[in-house]
This record gives C-alpha cells, sequence and structure tokens, in this order.
C-alpha cells in the first residue's frame, strides 16, 4: 500500500483501482489529489453499483470535481442501472447493443437434469468424456462458494484429473499461479466462483460446466461469457436439479433461447459414483479440519486491521449500509 501511494503521489495521467483501494488511500493519505479528474470510468457497473461498494464510491465521488465525464460499461442492464439512468441530474447518453439474445450463436447451451445428490458424478462423467474426445480442451466450472470450488477441486485432484482453483480465500500469489498454470494449459480445468472469475483474461476457454444453476440470469450470462469469443465455437453444461427448474425458465426467457439436453451415459456415471462420493467426504473431513470457514474469516479481520480500522466497527458499517441500501430502494419504489 505504501508504494501505491508513492505512485499515486507522481501525479499519474491514469489510475486503475478498485474503490476500496482508492477510498483507502483517500481517507489515509494527502500526497495526492483527484481535483483534476476528467474522465471517470465505472467498469463493470453492474457489480460495483449493486454490490457493497456504496460507502467506498461515496468516498471517492465527494473529492471528484462536479464538471467531469462518467462512463459506466457493463455487460447486462440491471434494474439498478436503469434507476439510475432515470434520476440522473443531466440526461446520460445510453447506448446498448442490440441483439435478439444475449449469448453468441457459435455457443451449445445445454443442460443435464439429475438428482441433487449425485450432481458431483455426473459432473466428473462430463468432464472425462469431453477429455476423451478432446484431449487438449480447457474447461472453467463454476460453482456458488468457495468451499463448494475447493471440494471440488479435491475431488477432480484425487480421482486424477489436473486442476486449479479459484475462490476469495487463496492469496495473490496463490491466484496467480492457477491462472498461469490454467493458461499454460498445464492444468485443463479451472474451478472458480463467480466473484473470482470476474475480470480474467483468459482467450480460449472450450467447455464450461455450472455446478450450480445461477440464481440470476445476468450471472449465467457472464459464465458462458467465456466461451466461444472471437467467433470461435464452445460449449456451456448447465447441471439442474429437481430444485432449479424455475431458474432455468428464467434463464433462458433472459437469454432468449433454449438449452437443450446433454447425453449422458448412467451406465458410466453408476461405475463412478462411489468413488467419487468417497472422495467428497474424504474432501469435506479435510476441510473441516483444517478450519476452512474459520481462516477466512480470520483473514477478512487481518486485512481490516492491516488498514487501519476496527473488524467490529466495519462489520456494523457493513449492517448500516445494507440498511440504507434497502431503505433508498423502498423510497424509489414510493416515488414511482
Amino acid at each position: 500500500m505504501m508504494q501505491q501511494g508513492l505512485n499515486l503521489s507522481v501525479k499519474p495521467h491514469i489510475v486503475i483501482s478498485t474503490p476500496g483501494r482508492l477510498a483507502d488511500h483517500l481517507d489515509s493519505c494527502d500526497t495526492f489529489s483527484l481535483s483534476k479528474i476528467r474522465f471517470l470510468v465505472l467498469d463493470e457497473a453492474d457489480r460495483l453499483i449493486e454490490d457493497d461498494f456504496g460507502a467506498q464510491l461515496e468516498t471517492i465521488f465527494k473529492v471528484l470535481p462536479k464538471k467531469r465525464q462518467t462512463l459506466l460499461f457493463s455487460a447486462t442492464m440491471t434494474k439498478t442501472l436503469q434507476e439510475l439512468q432515470e434520476v440522473a441530474l443531466t440526461r446520460p447518453f445510453f447506448w446498448q447493443q442490440q441483439s435478439e439474445v444475449a449469448t453468441v450463436e457459435s455457443l451449445e447451451q445445454h443442460y443435464v437434469l439429475i438428482p441433487a445428490d449425485v450432481k458431483d458424478a455426473y459432473m466428473m462423467h462430463i468432464i472425462d468424456k469431453n477429455l476423451e474426445a478432446h484431449p487438449k480442451s480447457s474447461i472453467m466450472i463454476f460453482t456458488s462458494t468457495c468451499k463448494y470450488a475447493q471440494i471440488l477441486g479435491m475431488i477432480c485432484t484425487e480421482l486424477g484429473f489436473d486442476c486449479v482453483v479459484l475462490h476469495s480465500m487463496i492469496t495473490q500469489k496463490q491466484r496467480l499461479a492457477a491462472l498461469a498454470k490454467f493458461k499454460s494449459n498445464q492444468a485443463r480445468i479451472l474451478i472458480a466462483t463467480d466473484v473470482a472469475s470476474r475480470g480474467l483474461d483468459i482467450p480460449t476457454v472450450d467447455l464450461i460446466i455450472n455446478h450450480n444453476v445461477p440464481n440470476k440470469p445476468k450471472n449465467y450470462v457472464h459464465r458462458v461469457g467465456r466461451t466461444a469469443r472471437a467467433g470461435r465455437v464452445g460449449m456451456a453444461i448447465t447441471l439442474v436439479t429437481q430444485f432449479d427448474i424455475k431458474l432455468v425458465h428464467a434463464i433462458e426467457a433472459f437469454i432468449n433461447a433454449k438449452m437443450t439436453e446433454y447425453k449422458t451415459e448412467e451406465k458410466e456415471v453408476l461405475k463412478i459414483l462411489t468413488e467419487v462420493a468417497v472422495a467428497r467426504r474424504e474432501a469435506e473431513i479435510k476441510l473441516d479440519e483444517g478450519d476452512f470457514g474459520e481462516r477466512k474469516e480470520i483473514n477478512k479481520r487481518k486485512r481490516i486491521i492491516l488498514e487501519g480500522k476496527d473488524p467490529e466497527e466495519e462489520e456494523q458499517n457493513k449492517k448500516k449500509r445494507i440498511k440504507e441500501k434497502f431503505k433508498r430502494k423502498e423510497q424509489f419504489k414510493k416515488k414511482n
């Protein structure tokens, strides 16, 4: 952080930062100023505005000049962005790329309808089937939590597949090493959470597997957008349980396209069912013994302390911001 402060003090022409880190520098030092900023760019604006960045953005906006150009970029048009456009003080210029579907034509989109308790075995069968047919192909697997990502990585390793894992509980050094291994084809499988995968520069991915059905259609679009890029063909397979039908229908309505069923071989799945179940149980035991969840909380508190803040106070502020955000949404609904 000290080196970053020195870099800011020499008055660079362009500053690229996360809201949190820039807000920290504004709060902790006075060696630089944003008073002459002419352009503010919010990339992935849907996340910055909808997620818990409100307090940091407010800190930044306070020191920016009023006469500036603000540009927001987003792959999806969310309700919050629409509301922001409607309440803007000046009429904004709005451009949206017109497309009948939210995904490209060169992307094959499939589903596999399965019972929830055998999802892992079907996933391993799909991986094995794909790599047997296309040994040099690359696979990205998306899941909902850090713990699931870690468990799936351990299952893949136990069954003999080279893989790397990306989630918020690994260090930056481990993250860079994992990406390098995947991009250099030393590992054919990358398992990631939605948050950890945002902003990654991975040119070619042949297959996307959704281990869980995303709660929001826009997250599905972000996931499958990792394949079939620049005119290439690609495939996305979503594992759907009996509890996910409504979510799938919402996604299909959003992308204006229907997923087709991906054919699996039940006999082959049954052969590995016990092996996968045992590997999962062993992975869960190892994580519990290693205090995986507790370690996440400890790392979070350490990071807050290193930033010179009080963890308890930060937690209270977070709850307060969530309440204020909910209150603003309710007020907006009443006005409209």
